[in-house]
């Protein structure tokens, strides 16, 4: 036997198989590997499923929170508005009243010129005296009647009003009578 014999038989003896055996063999596992693409297509599939089932088990809990969110967003911006409305609303008021005084003003101010006017055309001027006025006029009054009376002088002795000069019924007191 040859040394190519030999060999053959050597590499019969490990494993039991031909060479062609030997070939289909490695050829078979060869194309069994699986390459990196086809393992990171997996990993991504695997989680992308798991991403999936996540979120659909956990969505209804985050929509629920969210949505509570923004239903006290809401809630608040409504408050602010009717409050906004009410700030609106007491200065309108404030303004209509306003505008009612100066209304009234005015329509008295035309009916006292209007009368005024009238008056002095016709002759017929009114004057009304205030309470404080009618006071004053009345304690000056009193105070000039008291004051032409005597009532009110340094003399300590009472002055009556004099009348037309009359004769003396005293017997013998030397004034003409």
């Amino acid at each position: 036997m040859e040394l190519k014999d030999l060999l053959e038989m050597k590499a019969l003896e490990g494993s039991g198989m031909s060479p062609y055996e030997q070939f289909k063999t490695q050829h078979i596992q060869a194309k069994s590997h699986t390459s990196g693409i086809a393992v990171t297509g997996l990993v991504t599939g695997i989680v992308g499923t798991v991403a999936g089932i996540t979120a659909w088990i956990f969505n209804p809990l985050y929509s629920n929170a969210k949505a509570g969110q923004a239903r006290e967003a809401a809630l608040a911006a409504k408050e602010l508005a009717n409050a906004q409305i009410a700030a609106s609303q007491r200065q309108l008021d404030q303004l209509t009243a306003l505008f009612a005084a100066e209304r009234q003003e005015r329509i008295n101010g035309d009916i006292t010129l209007n009368a005024t006017i009238n008056d002095t055309v016709s002759g017929q001027q009114a004057s009304t005296l205030t309470a404080t006025q009618q006071a004053e006029l009345a304690a000056s009054q009193t105070v000039m009647t008291g004051l032409m009376t005597g009532k009110y002088s340094e003399n300590p002795q009472r002055v009556t009003i004099w009348r037309d000069a009359q004769a003396c019924n005293c017997p013998g007191c030397g004034c003409n009578g």
